[in-house]
């Protein structure tokens, strides 16, 4: 597990900060750069198949073992069990844009291009997220220890905590932006 989620996190963090090179290009007169942001493109293209291959280390150990505490947590994410299936249209929505954001990654003409290395980004950051914050945190404690399958819903606490949590990421990064985009008007 280890390897795969430092995998996710080589791949989606360069294609985050793709996203935040493009917008402070958008907003600003500071330019990261082609090759700062290719750089990034290369490093998020190879963590997202070392991610992909991780996952499907994970899915042939899994079966292979035959182990059925092991099996029920992916037929549960990816199939659904007993009846209960809520993460299953977002497992297979994540796999589908990790997929996607790999097939334009690996050819260096649609990583060149800038409207199809944003498209490429935003699924890979998405469906990373998707993997890693629901299938991850959510789909490991689904079936339970008692092997009891249930759909899990967040209630409105959580979901206010969640919020708060990315509404203050959002205002951090807004004031380092302005911190940087200060900083390069008054060096040029």
């Amino acid at each position: 597990m280890a390897p795969r989620f430092l995998a996710s996190a080589f791949s989606s963090g360069p294609a985050f900060l793709i996203i935040l090179c493009q917008i402070i290009r958008k907003v600003s007169t500071f330019d990261p750069g082609p090759t700062a942001i290719q750089t990034l493109a290369k490093i998020a293209t190879y963590g997202l198949l070392v991610n992909l291959f991780f996952l499907g280390c994970e899915v042939f150990v899994v079966f292979y073992s035959r182990i059925p505490e092991h099996m029920t947590h992916f037929r549960y994410l990816y199939f659904g069990l007993d009846g209960f299936g809520g993460l299953v249209p977002w497992m297979w929505t994540a796999l589908f844009l990790m997929i996607m954001a790999a097939i334009l990654l690996v050819n260096p003409i649609t990583r060149r291009n800038n409207r199809a290395l944003i498209i490429a980004c935003m699924a890979l950051f998405t469906g990373t997220w998707i993997d890693k914050g629901m299938g991850l945190v959510t789909g490991g404690f689904i079936p339970t220890p008692l092997h009891k399958a249930m759909d899990y819903v967040p209630n409105v606490i959580e979901l206010v905590i969640s919020l708060g949590i990315y509404a203050m990421g959002a205002f951090i990064l807004t004031i380092l932006f302005k911190i940087v985009v200060s900083v390069k008007r008054e060096t040029v």
